[in-house]
């Protein structure tokens, strides 16, 4: 497979490497009225004549200048020339124990990019492109535009809005990650680069491959579905994905064709990645809102629909939809022929108000009570494809991840 080179992705346009999850979110949070007072707060603080940031920087920190080290400096106006960031860029060390990097936000149009010295000191090559390019993303995407301490400063937001913050911040990370994989262009350097940040360890002792490292975010969702739960509030505020699936995202990205010439669409990119970080959001069946609502009343229909597809309910459908829904979900009382012939409205409400990657959830659960009992029929599966084609969804996606070793009949 052929590998785009980091100027490749300039010249497509590295702003497609932002994830659709962050952006969505973000023109939602920025649309709140508290989020807009907060913007107004700081324009104005702004306005009265705030602190230089650049004089803060060069009071507290020393900048690598060319001189100092020549070969971060040639790698850090690398990463940026990459990424289409035309602007100024100057990067800083400070005195820290801790593997830390961060980006500052801009000021009279030039970039600064923050890093500790103990990072510096064990980061080479791609691991440094990486978190250089990790950061410069943060200022590529404008996740600086969001006044997250603000928002919670002196006001109190709504619970909805708290969680959507969170989930954003999660998201803003993915991207950002995207643009450091790009600058870094070796999927193993980004899989060292993150394994370091997640364990402290420096020198030789890392050796190992992107691929190794994601296989941990496996055990992590087995752990939560085990436990019989999508998270808990730990997960719900958490401004960083979990590293193994912070990983797992990546190498998803990387087989991905935003940098293959003939990888997984992008569509495929985003429900994946969607589906990875679900496990610390909470999830639609005890969520309160309109969204999650449509997507509960659709997983019934859906479910009863794919259900009686072989003409009876089993045992163990029931049982999924009771571990999904709560306990007697298909009581006396429920009109099931009704509730399977309002799946076509049902398909329609969830696809004009859920967003795709989120309907890609409900395509899920509807796998798992058509392979309850181990086998696909084929009225179930063509059941299946007809809703995931409904919901523009990748049917196909859902299908193959879920039940690879389901017999079709």
């Amino acid at each position: 497979m052929s590998r785009a080179a980091p100027a490749d992705v300039r010249a497509a346009g590295a702003s497609r490497l932002r994830s659709e999850r962050d952006e969505l979110l973000a023109e939602q949070i920025l649309a709140e009225p508290i989020v807009r007072r907060a913007l107004r707060r700081l324009r104005e603080e702004e306005a009265r004549g705030a602190p230089s940031v650049r004089r803060s920087l060069l009071a507290r920190a020393v900048r690598l200048a060319p001189r100092v080290l020549p070969d971060v400096t040639r790698l850090a106006e690398r990463c940026a020339h990459a990424l289409g960031l035309d602007a100024p860029l100057e990067a800083f060390v400070y005195p820290g124990a801790e593997f830390n990097a961060a980006a500052v936000k801009p000021e009279a149009g030039r970039l600064f990019v923050l890093l500790s010295s103990s990072l510096l000191e064990a980061f080479r090559g791609g691991e440094l492109a990486f978190v250089l390019g990790h950061e410069l993303g943060h200022h590529l995407f404008g996740h600086h535009e969001i006044p997250t301490e603000l928002v919670f400063e002196g006001e109190h937001p709504r619970p909805e809005l708290v969680l959507r913050l969170f989930a954003w911040s999660r998201y803003a990370e993915i991207s950002a990650d995207r643009a450091g994989a790009a600058c870094a262009d070796d999927p193993d350097a980004v899989g060292r680069a993150l394994f370091r940040l997640a364990s402290g360890l420096r020198g030789d002792l890392v050796s190992v491959s992107i691929d190794e490292l994601a296989e941990q975010a496996e055990s992590l969702r087995y752990e939560i579905s085990g436990a019989g739960s999508h998270g808990d509030e730990r997960d719900w505020l958490t401004t960083h994905p979990y590293s193994p699936l912070r990983l797992e995202a990546l190498r998803l990205f990387h087989r991905s064709d935003l940098l293959r010439g003939d990888g997984i669409s992008r569509d495929e990119l985003e429900a994946s990645v969607q589906e990875s970080l679900a496990v610390m959001e909470p999830s639609y069946l005890e969520e309160r809102s309109d969204v999650a609502e449509v997507m509960r009343r659709l997983l019934l229909a859906g479910a009863v629909a794919i259900a009686q597809a072989n003409g009876e309910i089993s045992e163990a459908e029931r049982s999924v939809l009771d571990a999904l829904l709560g306990r007697d979900t298909l009581n006396a009382r429920l009109d099931l022929e009704s509730v399977a012939a309002d799946l076509g409205a049902r398909t329609a409400r969830a696809r004009e108000i859920v967003p795709r990657a989120r309907r890609v959830q409900v395509l899920r659960d509807l796998v798992l009570v058509a392979k309850a009992d181990g086998v696909f029929r084929g009225a179930e599966v063509a059941l299946l494809r007809r809703i995931a084609e409904e919901l523009d969804v990748p049917g196909s996606l859902a299908i193959s991840a879920l039940c690879e070793r389901c017999e079709i009949d």
